[in-house]
């Protein structure tokens, strides 16, 4: 009995998959020079990450604790299971509008469920393999809906930047503007002079000191002037009571088959956001230093980093852009830096929970003023609308729609028309041109190519078919192919420059072969590769019907030795 050797797969295995980066670093060799390099690095982000943390977890409706328990629990586990060596994880700015909605709905309890939901979803996403997927959505979209949502963190944060007093501020920026504008008489000058301080300080740092943690030293700055003069303000203490000095005991959310199907759509919507949100940040550190993160590995540990905040009273945890980068460029080795930035975070709870009470609202919000500026790609929309009007409706779509619509429904919509738009990109790219070549002996026998001869026999038909074959091309090509005549006594379809065909082009030459079966047309395939030549087999267009040859040349020496 004959065997054949089975060939080795080139697929990555289960394990190499879902193996964490911690393991691969571990595994290269691990010693104090890279541990004192991922120690700088962590405390660095740590560094950027308190007041974000605290203000995203404000802005969002949480409390300042909350955020810190995101932080905490969420970036140590993206760290220590996850599939990119740099990734910085926990609450984003993009999550600040879905999170705020979740809570004015359903309450904290529902947030908490959402959250934990959210990870469950995301783990199984991961293990099914669609990270690969998830990373196809157009870059217009992401421009979009992420200048959306800095416009709306930015609207979020105007009552506290003024210090203006409102009982009931409205979500909806149509509502919320006009509201704010009647409540302008309650402006606190204290409050807006702190936040102009609060943004003055970060962005002259940024172009004086660029390494100093300019966020830190704004809202310290804050801080400290608050407690000395007595500012009228609104602060973290008499808001919240401050932020306790360490984490609370792991439980589970409060769970009822009621609230799980309200907070369904919202599970989904993080889930989505989250993981576009991670993979967007893994392939960027991706750029910065050459380095291939595992996608599906990263989502996995996404979702684990969701059940662990959510399982600690925290909320939705992503990878970061920002606290990525500042981790790369602070010099980390590896995931290492990751962990230990969750851990200085919680050193801080320890330590200096109660200088916390006294930071003022105003200086977070200019933090998030600040960020929601940095959020705004100008640069990339700039490009996007000189692109022409198919980039410019995408963008355009996505961030009205992020604004006075709904975030998911802006993603959905926005990635409807840039698949649109590719598809009619691609479907103009396709065209089939129609030849009537020479067939004599004197042309074989001279080796001359059938493109360079002049005289042409109208029996034999040849159609290059140049771009890809799908269902958006194959109404154009089919009408052209149809025009067999009787008088044609072969037929050659040249698919050389065809890389790709589906089941709607596949069954466009089927019904081409059985037309021209019927009429007693010889039909010749040339040059197609072996995934279009299975396809066709697969729909059909079998010998003897059809005659599968290598080139065109080929099928017009074979149609000349028939006719002769």
């Amino acid at each position: 009995m004959n065997t054949k050797a089975k060939e080795p797969s080139n697929a990555p295995s289960f394990a190499e998959l879902f193996t964490p980066k911690l393991v691969t670093v571990l595994r290269e060799g691990y010693g104090l020079a890279q541990l004192r390099a991922d120690a700088v690095a962590g405390l660095t982000v740590a560094i950027v990450a308190l007041p974000l943390s605290m203000a995203i977890a404000i802005a969002s409706g949480a409390t300042p604790a909350q955020g810190l328990y995101t932080a905490i629990v969420g970036g140590f586990l993206v760290s220590l299971l996850g599939g990119s060596r740099f990734q910085i994880g926990g609450p984003a700015g993009a999550f600040i509008v879905l999170v705020a909605s979740t809570v004015a709905l359903h309450g904290m309890d529902g947030l908490i469920l959402a959250t934990l939901m959210s990870g469950m979803m995301m783990v199984a996403v991961g293990f099914l393999r669609l990270g690969t997927y998830i990373k196809f959505i157009p870059f217009p979209v992401t421009v979009g809906f992420t200048a959306g949502i800095a416009v709306i963190i930015f609207a979020s944060q105007i009552k506290e930047l003024l210090g203006l007093s409102l009982t009931d501020e409205p979500g909806e920026l149509l509502e919320k503007l006009p509201a704010l504008w009647d409540a302008r008489a309650s402006l606190t000058a204290a409050a807006l002079a702190v936040s102009v301080v609060t943004v003055a300080v970060i962005l002259g740092l940024k172009n004086w000191r660029p390494h100093w943690p300019g966020m830190l030293i704004a809202v310290a700055v804050a801080a400290g002037a608050t407690a000395l003069f007595g500012l009228p303000v609104e602060t973290i203490g008499t808001k919240f009571g401050g932020i306790p000095s360490g984490l609370p005991a792991p439980a589970l959310p409060v769970f009822t088959v009621d609230l799980a199907l309200q907070v369904l759509p919202a599970a989904i919507s993080f889930t989505l956001l989250g993981a576009i949100e991670s993979l967007l940040s893994a392939v960027v550190a991706d750029g910065m230093t050459g380095r291939r993160h595992r996608s599906n590995s990263e989502l996995v540990a996404q979702g684990a980093a969701n059940i662990g905040a959510a399982l600690f009273g925290g909320f939705c945890v992503t990878g970061t852009i920002a606290r990525t980068a500042t981790n790369v460029r602070a010099g980390a080795h590896g995931p290492v830096a990751g962990i230990l930035h969750a851990i200085f975070i919680l050193l801080f709870m320890l330590v200096a929970a109660p200088l916390a009470a006294y930071i003022p609202l105003a200086a977070l919000a200019g933090v998030l003023a600040v960020v929601a500026w940095n959020m705004i790609e100008r640069p990339a929309i700039s490009v996007l609308v000189r692109s022409g009007w198919g980039d410019a409706s995408v963008l355009g779509a996505t961030f009205f729609l992020t604004i006075f619509r709904d975030l998911t429904e802006a993603i959905i919509v926005g990635f409807a028309l840039g698949s649109v738009l590719f598809i009619n990109r691609m479907s103009q790219s396709a065209a089939v041109e129609t030849e009537t070549p020479f067939v004599g002996q004197d042309v074989a026998d001279s080796g001359t190519s059938y493109q360079e001869t002049t005289a042409a026999n109208p029996e034999i038909v040849v159609y290059h078919i140049t771009g890809a074959f799908f269902f958006g091309a194959a109404a154009s090509i089919g009408s052209v192919l149809d025009r067999i005549q009787t008088t044609h006594k072969a037929l050659i379809v040249d698919f050389g420059a065809v890389p790709f065909l589906d089941s709607t082009g596949a069954n466009v030459i089927e019904g081409l072969a059985h037309k021209a079966h019927r009429q007693g047309v010889r039909l010749y395939i040339a040059a197609a590769n072996p995934d279009i030549r299975r396809a066709l087999l697969t729909h059909g267009v079998r010998p003897p019907e059809t005659c599968y040859t290598t080139t065109v040349a080929d099928a017009l020496e074979i149609e000349g030795q028939t006719a002769a």
